[in-house]
């Protein structure tokens, strides 16, 4: 079973990203993302019940440190812990914002491989609903692809809690949270994917794919292959960002 949206350590809520040429960027995504007779998602980029899933800022000079990629945010169980465990394995911290009592609130880190990311508590779900769909408008996956799959499932293992699955005849292994179920992958680099940057990809459901592919190129970005089948295209935006479509379900 996969399911990274989980309020939970391990689990993934929200991703966001600081952009330039914001309105040229809000616009693509609204249209990219808001296919079909009923769109998962509104132009607002938050999904069909209103809830924040993923951020698109504009880029500020507060932001110019942060990498130009979408970033998730893991729910961890220490975020200082999971930080300091970072720059350990030899990753990067970005910002570490701490309340006025020196208690740390939430990180932006980055891997050994150079994919960004956010930390955050885990978030309580207050939410009498526990029938989430992927069709609601949720990140529906995340994939990662590096030379060395083995040192990073180890490093996130240790930052954020997961598990690494037995890999596949391909060398792909999912992370799996403490409930068993699977959050997200790590792929190896090869002939079909090179091209792809070690970025984490968020797949985002969309209603009418074929439609979403269309306004990819209209809008100028590129479509750059399938990471896992038909139905699970990587694309390109107009800024050089990498995010990945995916059939709704």
């Amino acid at each position: 079973m996969r399911n990274p949206y989980f309020h939970g350590v391990g689990g993934v809520l929200s991703a966001d990203i600081a952009v330039p040429h914001h309105e040229r960027e809000l616009d693509f995504y609204s249209k990219v993302l808001t296919t079909g007779s009923s769109p998962l998602w509104r132009d607002d980029l938050t999904n069909n019940e209103g809830t924040p899933v993923i951020g698109l800022g504009a880029r500020s000079p507060e932001y110019e440190a942060l990498p130009l990629q979408w970033m998730p945010h893991f729910q961890v169980s220490d975020v200082a812990a999971s930080a300091e465990r970072t720059l350990k394995l030899g990753g990067r911290e970005l910002i570490h914002a701490k309340g006025d009592d020196g208690q740390s609130q939430w990180a932006v880190l980055v891997d050994p491989a150079g994919a960004a990311f956010g930390i955050i508590p885990v978030v309580v779900d207050e939410s009498s609903d526990t029938s989430h769909s992927e069709r609601v408008g949720c990140i529906s996956w995340l994939s990662l692809v590096v030379s060395d799959v083995s040192s990073m499932c180890e490093f996130y293992e240790q930052v954020v809690g997961w598990s690494a699955a037995s890999a596949t005849i391909d060398g792909r292994r999912e992370m799996l949270r403490l409930d068993g179920v699977a959050a997200a992958e790590i792929i190896p680099t090869n002939k079909e994917n090179e091209g792809i940057p070690s970025v984490w990809l968020l797949s985002l459901p969309v209603d009418d794919f074929a439609e979403s592919l269309r306004q990819v190129r209209e809008g100028g970005g590129e479509i750059v292959g399938e990471l896992a089948g038909a139905g699970h295209t990587v694309i390109r935006d107009p800024v050089g960002v990498y995010i990945a479509l995916q059939v709704g379900n």
